[in-house]
């Protein structure tokens, strides 16, 4: 026990609302609450009897408590997602996800709109539907939309500089409005025709396609007819795939399912009636919590506590009833500027809804509880094979990727008892070594790495895999004793001369003890498994690189186009595409771009 005296500091402790905060010993953070009455709350981690396992553990670990005074609930809530997303405390349930959702975007200033993928700040002039909860969902539904409708999806730069039909009309996916394929009021019915489709107003559409179909038959006008026809079967197409369709408004849908140390909420999007998407989380969880203790938690941060704009919807459906419902619908009301709607009791199609987001739930919280227990079984006998004191909780590794010795990356990836964790993965640009020497490769991004863990910018890892040999392996050792880091073990894994999957020999350790585990080892399989994603990533990063490169290199052979020059146009333009597009006179728009340089600049690309 820390000797902290509950007795006495419950004996002072307010009843009005606020904040509590749980530091240790050693004046780490370990838990924030709320409470609409401090006193009694606080009092209900000291009762005698009745406590979990796991809150028991963060009882006895407390040394000190401070309190905040609100005045009211609102404020509590708000004060205590600003420490949660400031502050991590381990103990709190933790939402890791922090990302933007794409939107599709249709522009409304042009004569002739286009289509696209947005994500970010809605700053444009036009309208944003979503959100998508992924950006293959969004893909999917313009490539739909371009076989529908023959919306263009060209940028703006690309579409002012056509003087004859791009490929996307040859086969059939644009009106080709650039050229004057199509006429403007023909052109905005099919603009007007995608956007009812995203609104949801499938069935509306439909029947207007339908009529428009009989009148283009009767006036014998059949080349038309049969467009809409087809138009008509591609919708009903859509529908039949949509799980379920019916209602209005921009809703969110989300249930969670609790199990031991872990929970899955699951998220519906819908907008006007059509399922959009759907998305799972895990937030991490150190306590024995409810379902509803999850939800709640999970709908402050998720919409409180993004760093990206997220829309926050007129009503949210919950798969239980919250104590904190009206504080929540209150504070998110305040944060959208209208009202927002909790509800947990509901009929129709919303409690269809319901049960299918808390299916999802269930389903998949009990596959990653599964794939949890496999990575712990995993763990277990890594620590065995390797010799360590502990069961390894979190785990890099690093990978070296090149291009002929050239645009050298490296990656590194984390992994923990949960499996990946992506938000914490670091890619590095090597600059300044011999073309082609991993050894220096290795060693600048383990410096790089290393040198903001210890000054406190992360969480240092209790095991440290390299991907390659002896070579590799000193580097690694090198860097740890010069930042004075002690207590990760570093393991090299170094492929057999076949390089064949299953042959790999473990370098651990200080004295670089050998070590080959048998093909069928769980160890050496989650070993294969951290390593393969460490190469993985570290591809993706040198072809990103050299995509950047190669742009940049096009740039850099004109006479008078510096960095900062190179700069201004790729940040103008969105990349080296939208300046092969662009015509001399936008060019030229472009600031610190003359006339001459544009002149230059569009030879270049067009070979003049």
């Amino acid at each position: 026990m820390t000797g902290f005296d509950a007795a006495s500091f419950l004996r002072n402790l307010t009843e009005l609302p606020g904040v509590y905060q749980m530091y240790d010993a050693a004046g780490t953070l370990l838990y924030v609450g709320k409470a609409r009455n401090l006193r009694k709350r606080v009092a209900s981690y000291f009762r005698g009897t009745g406590l979990g396992a796991k809150t028991e553990a963060l009882v006895a670990r407390i040394a000190e408590i401070q309190v905040t005074v609100t005045g009211s609930e609102t404020g509590a809530l708000l004060l205590e997602q600003n420490l949660i997303k400031s502050q991590h405390p381990p103990y709190n349930i933790l939402l890791r996800d922090d990302k933007s959702y794409p939107y599709i975007f249709l522009s409304q200033q042009e004569t002739f709109p286009r289509l696209g993928f947005h994500r970010g700040a809605k700053r444009a002039t036009g309208r944003y539907f979503g959100p998508f909860p992924s950006s293959t969902a969004v893909r999917e539904s313009l490539n739909l939309l371009q076989k529908i409708f023959r919306v263009r999806q060209c940028e703006d730069s690309f579409f002012r500089n056509r003087s004859r039909p791009c490929l996307q009309y040859q086969i059939g996916r644009c009106s080709g409005p650039c050229v004057g394929l199509v006429g403007e009021a023909e052109y905005a019915e099919s603009v007007r025709h995608t956007a009812q489709f995203l609104e949801g107003r499938s069935t509306e559409l439909a029947g207007e396609l339908a009529d428009a179909m009989e009148r283009a038959a009767a006036g014998l006008d059949f080349e038309r007819a049969a467009v809409l026809r087809d138009q008509i079967r591609s919708l009903q197409a859509v529908r039949e795939k949509q799980v379920i369709e019916s209602g209005d408004g921009m809703v969110d849908v989300i249930a969670a399912a609790a199990g031991p140390g872990a929970a899955c909420v699951h998220v519906l999007f819908v907008r006007d009636g059509r399922i959009l998407g759907s998305k799972s989380f895990f937030p991490r969880c150190r306590l024995e919590e409810s379902a509803a203790e999850v939800l709640s938690a999970f709908v402050a941060q998720f919409y409180l506590g993004a760093s990206g704009e997220r829309e926050i919807p007129r009503e949210i459906l919950l798969g239980e009833e919250l104590a904190d419902a009206e504080v929540l619908a209150e504070v998110l009301s305040d944060a959208s500027g209208r009202k927002v709607a909790l509800s947990a009791r509901v009929r129709a199609s919303r409690s269809q809804w319901l049960k299918l987001a808390t299916q999802t739930a269930q389903q998949n919280l009990g596959g990653y509880l599964a794939n949890r227990k496999r990575i712990h079984e995993q763990l277990g006998e890594l620590q065995e094979a390797l010799g360590l004191d502990s069961v390894p909780e979190r785990i890099e590794c690093f990978d070296i990727s090149h291009s002929g010795g050239e645009l050298a990356v490296a990656s590194c990836v984390v992994f923990d008892a949960g499996g990946p964790l992506k938000s914490d993965y670091r890619r590095f640009n090597i600059e300044g070594i011999t073309p082609g020497d991993d050894y220096a490769a290795m060693r600048q991004a383990l410096e790089r790495r290393y040198t903001r863990l210890k000054s406190g910018e992360g969480k240092l890892p209790d095991l440290l895999l390299i991907d390659g040999g002896k070579g590799q392996m000193a580097q690694a050792l090198e860097v740890l004793e010069e930042l004075q880091i002690e207590g990760v073990t570093v393991t090299a894994v170094a492929k057999g001369t076949t390089r064949k999957p299953g042959l790999e020999t473990l370098i651990v350790g200080k004295a670089r003890r050998e070590l080959v585990l048998a093909p069928d080892s769980t160890a050496l399989h989650l070993i294969q498994q951290v390593r393969d994603e460490a190469h993985r990533f570290a591809i993706s990063a040198l072809q990103k690189r050299r995509a950047r490169k190669s742009g940049a290199s096009s740039l850099e052979d004109i006479p008078g186009v510096g960095p900062r020059r190179r700069r201004e146009l790729l940040r103008y333009f969105g990349g080296i595409q939208g300046i092969e597009r662009a015509s001399v006179e936008e060019l030229a728009r472009v600031p610190g771009i003359s006339r001459k340089i544009a002149e230059d600049v569009y030879a270049t690309f067009h070979n003049q």
